[in-house]
């Protein structure tokens, strides 16, 4: 098996963007090329990470949510609600769940921020059509 190039793992990296975050997602990144910290996002985390086989992209995504819920970032959730709902992978009772949930791992603060991320995301899906 033959070891990918750093371009083949950046071109890998973009693909799972899109496959994460939805069409056209990735040319957020492409300006950026070259810096270390975005290259290393998109060849490491995408390419690498988000790749991998074993959990599927939704629930790496639900991981993500967790673990941002736990921080109170909201901007966070939005992204990650978002694209699951661009993927088709959450309905409105499951989202509808997250913050119930949460409610008793992260803390009412936290979860006031989950809340706030899923409401931005569902408003920022509907308002594109």
């Amino acid at each position: 098996m033959s070891q990918k190039t750093a371009e083949e793992r950046y071109q890998l990296g973009l693909e799972v963007v899109e496959k994460v975050y939805g069409p056209g997602s990735s040319q957020l990144m492409t300006p950026a090329k070259g810096v270390p910290f975005v290259d290393e996002i998109v060849s490491h985390l995408f390419a690498e990470i988000w790749a991998r086989p074993g959990l599927s992209i939704r629930d790496r995504r639900l991981l993500v949510i967790g673990a941002s819920a736990m921080l109170g970032r909201d901007d966070l959730i939005e992204i990650q609600v978002k694209g699951g709902i661009l993927n088709g992978e959450f309905t409105d009772e499951q989202l509808d769940e997250i913050p119930l949930l949460m409610l008793f791992y992260a803390g009412a603060g936290n979860t006031t921020m989950t809340f706030k991320g899923i409401q931005a995301a569902r408003a920022s899906v509907k308002a594109a059509g």
